[in-house]
């Protein structure tokens, strides 16, 4: 089928079509805010055990002033609604966390919705444009801001604002977000204050353990120990077993060959080891969850540099590069060049597979590449990474991906949900950016309208947007086809929404018309 064949297959929604998902985002936006005025609707978390008639609990940095933060939250909320609220102060380690609770954060911020009930690390990437295409300039702004007070106050960027995800980030997309925001403000006085903080973040990266000295690349290795607490409570099956449950069965039944399981399973004791729970908390920090990118449920990703993070940490180099050059930092902003340099070759090294036209992970162990394909491939794209004969080779691979709805995850089915037949809104977006970045306009506008043609289908029949699709069927309902992690479509959903209006103003671009 040609280009254009398939081009045609996309039945485009109409303008009016269109305008109702656009009028059904600019009031999610209002749903999903959170400011202290809400601190009672945020503390709420469905994802750990609450005992009935207890306060929900917020904890503060110990570099905060508890009676300030308190008196505030006081002037704020209703007596009824602080009388349910229990404002602690972070203890100096986190095995001393007994009960989880809330983050604060000092400012407004916008979640991505359902289960999902706080501020997350890169799903705020994808958010923050979606607010600035909407206009929410100050609330992109704030967005920044909250991200930057946590490396500031709790340590790094973290997968959320709990407590239990006090020990692992997330894909580190924070430096195209501030870049975003002084677009809209040009105040360079905010960009000089937000400098170090990021400086600061990038390290986090950069030494061991995330950092493999072997290569000079960078692995995901959170830093916590066991069983990630909202998995234990809240990712149940109908029969009451947790993920974690279904995995060792699934241990129990089948052979893997992707791993030593002994690593990961003790057959004797029929347990999960310790090494099992710090692969799986690392690749949540991934933000990708349960895959068979890595081996079965990715546990074995501790082991690998993975494609996404070390593209993402070059375009945080060239990121910072261009902040110390507006700055006038001129000599700081070429040694963030030669490190970002320094890393393109090391990906083109380990990285670029020359016979697959594609972009894998590199075991660290083995000293071999996955061939596993998956739709971070695109990533160098995105980044302006790959040469032209590196992007025309994975441009040619589109097919292995495309669907009728977008791009797939990955080319596997098994089960989990970060793998195929599922598509995501965060790679529909980097492959399509990437791929317009390189000149592949008919590929990017062809994947972006069937991405949002599906969304549009789908938002006609429930009147919603959310998390995840069946981008082979083009439906939301995918949760009987998920027997790993948790299986529910949480809707909302905040980086779906913002998909949908980047994806359309790219569409608009190319067409020179607008399409609602």
């Amino acid at each position: 089928m040609t280009e254009q064949s398939t081009f045609e297959t996309v039945v485009f929604p109409s303008k009016h079509q269109i305008r109702r998902v656009r009028d059904y985002i600019q009031k999610t936006w209002k749903t999903l805010y959170r400011s202290h005025e809400h601190l009672l609707q945020a503390a709420r978390d469905p994802k750990i055990e609450h005992a009935a008639g207890t306060p929900w609990l917020v904890y503060i940095s110990p570099q905060e002033d508890k009676a300030r933060i308190e008196q505030s939250l006081q002037q704020t909320i209703s007596a009824d609604e602080w009388s349910q609220i229990e404002l602690r102060v972070l203890p100096a380690e986190i095995e001393q966390i007994q009960e989880h609770g809330l983050l604060y954060l000092p400012h407004s911020y916008v979640v991505p919705g359902g289960r999902f009930n706080e501020m997350y690390g890169w799903d705020s990437y994808f958010i923050q444009m979606g607010l600035l295409r909407d206009g929410e300039v100050e609330l992109a702004k704030s967005m920044v801001e909250q991200l930057l007070y946590e490396v500031e106050h709790y340590g790094t960027m973290l997968n959320a604002n709990r407590t239990y995800t006090l020990a692992r980030s997330q894909p580190p997309v924070l430096t195209p977000m501030v870049l975003a925001v002084f677009q809209h403000t040009q105040d360079e006085a905010w960009l000089q204050s937000a400098l170090p903080t990021l400086e600061r973040y990038y390290y986090y990266w950069t030494v061991p353990p995330h950092l493999n000295q072997a290569t000079g690349l960078s692995r995901y290795y959170a830093l916590g120990e066991g069983p990630a607490p909202e998995v234990l409570f809240s990712e149940k099956d109908e029969q009451g077993r947790t993920h974690y449950d279904r995995v060792r069965e699934y241990y129990q039944r089948f052979d893997v060959d992707d791993y030593d399981v002994s690593l990961y399973y003790d057959r004797e004791q029929d347990c999960l080891t310790d090494l099992f729970y710090k692969g799986d908390r690392s690749m949540r920090e991934s933000g990708f969850d349960i895959s068979n990118r890595f081996g079965p449920f990715s546990v074995d990703i501790i082991h690998y540099a993975p494609v996404c993070l070390n593209v993402l940490l070059y375009k945080m180099e060239q990121d910072i590069a261009q902040i110390d050059e507006i700055l006038g930092l001129k000599e700081a902003a070429q040694q963030w060049r030669d490190r970002a340099d320094e890393r393109h070759q090391r990906i083109d090294q380990f990285l670029w597979d020359e016979a697959a036209g594609l972009y894998f992970d590199y075991n660290l162990g083995t000293g071999d590449r996955r061939c596993y394909e998956f739709a971070v491939t695109f990533y160098p794209l995105w980044a302006g990474i790959a040469s032209n004969d590196q992007a025309q080779q994975v441009a040619q691979n589109l097919e292995l991906f495309e669907a009728p709805g977008g791009l797939l995850t990955s080319t596997h089915v098994s089960g989990n949900q970060w793998d195929a037949p599922f598509g995501w809104a965060p790679l529909n977006l980097i492959a399509v950016q990437g791929l317009q970045r390189y000149g592949y306009t008919e590929k990017a506008q062809r994947i972006a309208r069937k991405f949002i043609a599906m969304l549009v289908k789908e938002f006609e029949k429930y009147s919603t947007l959310v998390e995840k699709y069946d981008v082979c069927t083009c439906s939301s309902n995918v949760s009987d086809e998920i027997f790993f992690g948790y299986s529910s479509n949480e809707i909302g959903f905040g980086w779906t929404n913002a998909v949908f209006l980047e994806l359309l103003a790219i569409s608009e671009t190319t067409t020179g018309s607008a399409l609602y």
